[in-house]
Formats: structure tokens, sequence, C-alpha cells
């Protein structure tokens, strides 16, 4: 008689390692903003945001320096999400450039950059920091890192992601020379500098104020970023 295993239980990607105040600081207890209030995603902390189809995310970089993993998630179904991988395949390059569509990952736009006051420098390539990498680096505690910060911040408005997708690094400089190599360099970003991103279906956007301080992608330096919700033009 053939048997039948019992499938193995792999548990998902979806459990912050550490903590941070990014869990216990949402905008609103479920994440809906105020249209036109500026809210300030702190250094080091993340923040999650609903936005409703129509609406555009206004992200500042205040300080010029400082890179914003982003993500956004289909509000109704996070297994649907913004996926870099299939952006690429959509729009034919590695850097999103004003009026692209953001694909997710069932090949659909879910956001639209409409608007970016920057020179269009960021990364579609590089995965969120985590605290894996930081041990690569050397650190031997605990560090506050992107992936985490993406896992809190949905936590902080009742909601769980099974994964972490590579997310839109809004503002990375990560230039990939001729020979495929590729460098880690302060962004080219000035103060208020903003890109202005359209959800097009109802989805939620997480935004992490990159805690890198070992390598000059924030200029060593993590500082806080702003963001505030429009309506839909």
């Amino acid at each position: 008689m053939m048997q039948t295993q019992t499938p193995l239980q792999v548990p998902d990607n979806g459990e912050p390692v550490g903590m941070n105040d990014t869990v216990n600081a949402p905008i609103s207890p479920d994440g809906t903003p105020v249209p036109g209030q500026r809210y300030q995603v702190p250094a080091r902390q993340g923040r999650a945001v609903r936005l409703a189809k129509g609406q555009v995310i206004r992200i500042h970089n205040t300080h010029g320096t400082q890179v914003c993993d982003t993500w956004a998630f289909k509000a109704d179904d996070l297994s649907e999400f913004m996926s870099m991988e299939h952006a690429r395949a959509v729009i034919d390059r590695i850097i999103p450039k004003v009026g692209d569509p953001l694909a997710s990952n069932r090949r659909r736009p879910i956001m639209t950059l409409l608007a970016d006051t920057s020179p269009g420098v960021h990364d579609t390539l590089m995965a969120a920091c985590d605290a894996y990498r930081y041990q690569n680096l050397g650190v031997k505690d605990y560090h506050d890192n992107c992936a985490d910060n993406l896992r809190m911040a949905l936590k902080a408005i009742g909601l769980r992601a099974r994964e972490v997708p590579q997310p839109l690094n809004l503002w990375m400089n990560i230039p990939v020379g001729p020979d495929g190599g590729v460098d880690w360099l302060p962004p080219v970003s000035k103060a208020g500098d903003y890109v202005d991103l359209r959800a097009d279906m109802d989805c939620v956007v997480v935004m992490s104020a990159c805690p890198q301080d070992i390598i000059p992608i924030n200029d060593n330096r993590p500082v806080e970023v702003h963001f505030t919700v429009m309506a839909g033009a």
C-alpha cells in the first residue's frame, strides 16, 4: 500500500526578527490617512497607509539623503503586491520613469509613478535590508532593518504579509557598471525632492526610512522622510 506523507509545515516570512517603535505608532488604527496631512516616517522606522484607488501618495525626501524602501499590497489580498521583477518586465528598464506603471506579481498595475522632482535615480534590484544583512556586515546585536519595519508597520494596523517582496528603493543609488558590477553610493537627490505614486487599485503602501548606517547609501546617517496622501486628479 502506498503511503502518503504529511506536507512539511514551512514557516512563512511574516514575523519580525526584532522590534522598534514602528509597531506602536501607526498613523491611525487601520492606516487610513487624513488627506493633505503631512506624516513622518521616523529614521530607522516604517509606516503603513491605506490608499483608495485613484489617491496619490507624495513621499518627501526631506533631507535629500535618505533612501525610502517602498511596498504596495492589494488592500483585500496581501498575496498580490508591487513586484519589481514584474515591473521591470513591463516597463523594459530597471529604473521607472514618470508615467510608468508599477506592476504587481499578477502583472497588472498596482501603482503609477506620476511625478519625480529628483534626478530619477532609484533602485529596483536590491532586497530590503534585514537582520541577516547586518550580520553579514559584522553587526553582533539586533539592528533595525527595512524587512522588519515592513512587518511591524503592517502589524501596527492589524495586517500581516507572508513574505517580504523586493521593494522600490526610492533614491537608492546603485549604478550598474558595464561589467555587470554594482556600487553602493549615496543618493543624488536634494532636500525636498519628492515622488508621487498613484494607487491603481485599493492598496496598502508601506514605507521604511532605511536604517542602513554601515554602507553609504544614506550618507551613513539615517534620517526621517515624510508623506502626504492626496485625492486623485
